[in-house]
Formats: C-alpha cells, structure tokens, sequence
C-alpha cells in the first residue's frame, strides 16, 4: 500500500483507510451473524446490489471518521460531502463505491476530492473466484484523486432511477492507486 498520496490530499494515513476496511468487514460480519442465528441470509443476500453499495460506503465513512484521528466527520445522510474536515487546509472528502469492475458514481457530478473503494462479492473465508458472487465484502481497489464535473459521465435516460454521474474510465485510472488486493482481482487482465 502506498499510502503517500491519501496523506498527501488529505492527511488521513494507510493504518487508518486499513482500519476503517477492517470496521467495515467487522460489522457486516456481526450483521451476517445474527442473521445466520437466525436462519437469514447474509446482508448481500437480502439487499440488492446498489443498496449493499450504500451500505459499503456509509460504513467505510463511519470507519474513515473514527480512525482519521479527528481530522474528519461524517457528515448527515445524503449530504455533500461524504466527510467533513475539522483542520484547515484539508479537503472535503466524498466516497463512491462500486461492485467489481462497475466504475463508481453519484447522482450529480460534483467537483473535489475522491476516495473510491471497489469490491467483489467472495466466500467469508477470504476465497474469491472470478465471476463468481459469494456472500462476503471484500475491497480489491482504493484510489483518490481530485475530480471535476468533466471526470463524470452523466446519464438520464428515460425509465432510468434517475440522473447518474459515473466516473469516466480515464478519470478512474488516473487517481491514485492506494490499494489493491490481487486475491479479489476482478478483472481478467491486468487494468493499467
């Protein structure tokens, strides 16, 4: 993990994105138990794809926050930006997150900095096969930069949910690279 970049935009620390990761898949495996005591299925069985989405984000924003060492706070649901900086000279902070090789996306494109977290669906032992959707979160890829409206591409198609701004592929490659793990590696080939 290189985390100089996440330092360098925003002051947070690679032990401490590697932690907010870690609180992330410790609540949904305390969620996933008390569902399993229950005879349930697990969280990613009972929600479809774009709410787990939510779900991901607002609970590595949680996680962010805790161990951002006061340097950020969550923010009230459904409000720009994601995390709020209590310092100075740190950036508003907005997260998107996106399942496999879906590229993350708003409803409105808004210029500032970036974290996004992508992840596959793999097995609660930490197994991932390829095109394969198990029950547990696994975050293969970590990147942040700064976007403009330009990095979006907007869609509003009639019979859609509604406006949605997806970063742009040459936008997404461009952030910085922060974190990847190979073992959840979605895509065929390398992605440069």
């Amino acid at each position: 993990m290189d985390d100089r970049p996440l330092r360098n935009l925003t002051g947070l620390t690679g032990d401490g994105l590697r932690k907010a990761v870690e609180y992330m898949y410790d609540t949904f495996d305390i969620i996933d138990a008390q569902l399993a005591a229950r005879g349930l299925q697990p969280i990613s069985g009972l929600v479809e794809p774009a709410k787990l989405s939510s779900m991901v984000g607002n609970l590595l924003g949680a996680g962010l926050a805790n161990f951002s060492h006061g340097l950020y706070q969550r923010n009230r649901p459904h409000a720009f930006p994601d995390l709020v900086p209590q310092r100075l000279g740190l950036p508003d902070l907005e997260l998107k997150t996106a399942l496999e090789t879906n590229y993350p996306k708003g409803h409105l494109p808004k210029e500032g900095v970036y974290i996004t977290f992508r992840y596959v669906l793999g097995g609660v032992d930490g197994t991932y096969v390829r095109g394969d959707r198990s029950s547990t979160v696994w975050v293969w890829e970590v990147r942040i930069g700064h976007l403009t409206e330009q990095d979006f591409s907007i869609s509003n198609t009639a019979g859609d949910s509604g406006k949605t701004a997806v970063i742009r592929t040459n936008s997404l490659k461009a952030m910085s690279l922060v974190m990847q793990d190979e073992r959840f590696y979605p895509y065929v080939r390398r992605w440069a």
